[in-house]
């Protein structure tokens, strides 16, 4: 069995991020979902209604990044 070059085609010329370019995004996102958790239950524990607030939003945005990252990858790898 031998491989045609002529029909290799790289990820730089498919301008194709690599998985480990991802794992830096999905490792930011999923340390602010631990941030938002983490603050969301001191803010239970001080009946902090603005760090409630904000640890929602954190897990919002962690939440949708995560998502975001998932899409792409499960593009790629669609393709």
């Amino acid at each position: 069995m031998n491989i045609d070059k002529s029909k290799i085609r790289t990820q730089e010329e498919l301008d194709e991020p690599a998985a480990i370019d991802k794992a830096g995004e999905r490792v930011e996102a999923e340390m602010k979902l631990l941030e938002g958790k983490a603050k969301e239950q001191v803010a239970h524990g001080l009946r902090d209604e603005n760090l409630a607030r904000e640890a929602e939003r954190l897990k919002k945005e962690a939440e949708d990044e995560l998502k975001s990252v998932n899409e792409v990858a499960s593009k790629k790898t669609e393709s």
